[in-house]
């Protein structure tokens, strides 16, 4: 049995996308209800956001969404979701995205994507919490994330330990392979080694 009971997916709520990229957040639905895992979400059917989730219900698996009023004011919420949370505010929304979740899954998205992303990095980094984050590089698009981490690391604003608590990759199924691992045995947030307050690493 999967260490993994949840996994929150990260990604875009964008419709004007290269339909590509509708290929892997389809893909990546289907992949976590094969496996028993529950998708939490932003709790939108538009975009890649939709995507995913559809396909996770369609094959059988549980969808859990967290959406803001206004969001589901603007008719973004869907109402295929196992359950769907509806709080008051994105800061609510995100706490609940990171709380709700054994490990986290991003896809392509934009800014708020990139937001999510760092602030669940930054938390695991400091120990706030121990959950293992992958990333697709679909098609690319996060070669210049992995690259800007990487420039980071060598201008030492960020230390090299990073590397251990976020895995980019191409494919799903190694991705969520390195996620089960990482869920089981987590990298201690040791400050010496994560933080940037000292002259090594």
């Amino acid at each position: 049995m999967s260490t993994l009971r949840s996994v929150t997916i990260y990604c875009s709520s964008s419709r004007s996308l290269d339909p590509h990229f509708s290929v892997a957040a389809r893909a990546a639905g289907e992949l976590l209800a094969r496996h028993n895992i529950t998708l939490v979400y932003g709790g939108g059917g538009l975009g890649l956001m939709g995507e995913a989730a559809r396909a996770c219900k369609a094959a059988g698996g549980r969808v859990e969404g967290i959406i803001t009023r206004k969001f589901l004011n603007l008719e973004q919420g869907w109402d295929g979701c196992d359950e769907l949370v509806v709080v008051d505010t994105m800061r609510e929304r995100k706490r609940l995205l990171i709380e709700r979740a054994d490990a986290f899954l991003v896809l392509p998205g934009g800014m708020g994507t990139f937001e999510e992303f760092f602030e669940t990095l930054v938390g695991r980094q400091i120990g706030d919490h121990d959950k293992p984050i992958a990333v697709l590089d679909d098609h690319g698009y996060y070669l210049p994330l992995q690259s800007l981490i990487e420039h980071a690391i060598r201008e030492r604003f960020v230390r090299s330990a990073v590397r251990e608590i976020v895995q980019f990759g191409t494919e799903l199924e190694p991705l969520l392979e390195w996620l089960q691992v990482h869920a089981h045995t987590p990298v201690h947030a040791d400050p010496e080694r994560f933080l940037p307050m000292g002259p090594k690493g």
